[in-house]
């Protein structure tokens, strides 16, 4: 971000029936391209954070979500990247449809992982909500 403008992001913790894996999204642009990351988008002008992240997760994997609560905000300050975004994060469960990549050209895959055993590559803005479940 060149602007130097603070922007707010929505993310999700989706948590599978038994709540036991997560699902993780594997990022292709910056910031943080080739890190596994909660699926979640930006917050467009007079959007409500919970519509935001329902609009975000139906956009980028085919899904309507059910929002549990939220966890946390995070913040995603990466000063090499010029990115700063405040994230709230939502826990959440799949409400209806089928996972699916909706947005190749921005997502390499998406992958459901056990709580225990998360990749070694993920965002900040994923470790920092990773710290409150």
């Amino acid at each position: 971000m060149v602007n130097n403008i603070p922007r707010v992001g929505v993310g999700a913790v989706i948590l599978n029936e038994k709540q036991s894996h997560v699902l993780l999204v594997l990022r292709k642009k910056a910031p943080e391209a080739g890190y596994w990351s909660l699926p979640g988008g930006k917050v467009e002008f007079m959007e409500t954070i919970e519509h935001a992240v329902k609009r975000e997760i139906k956009e980028e994997l085919g899904v309507d979500i059910h929002l549990e609560n939220l966890l946390c905000v995070t913040n995603h300050l990466l000063p090499n990247e010029q990115t700063h975004w405040v994230a709230p994060t939502f826990i959440s469960t799949i409400h209806s449809g089928i996972v699916r990549n909706m947005e190749p050209d921005k997502l390499g895959d998406v992958q459901w992982f056990p709580l225990e055993n998360l990749p070694q590559k993920i965002t900040m803005t994923t470790k920092n909500a990773f710290k409150y479940i």
